[in-house]
């Protein structure tokens, strides 16, 4: 996924944006290394943290 890269474009840190979705830092980094899957409940709102749209954060 490009969450990973979508967040670092922005500027943002692990933990802020763990604060915006209402996550944890260490549940972004599980869902940044692929180490957990993502529910699309999370992807939502990673989305909408990050501005875009959920198809732009999933690689095909």
């Amino acid at each position: 996924m490009a969450i990973r890269s979508r967040r670092e474009s922005q500027g943002l840190s692990q933990s802020r944006l763990a604060l915006m979705v209402g996550s944890s830092k260490a549940h972004i980094w599980r869902i940044e290394s692929g180490k957990v899957g993502v529910g699309i409940d999370d992807l939502g709102r990673i989305a909408d943290a990050l501005d875009v749209e959920v198809r732009e954060l999933i690689l095909f």
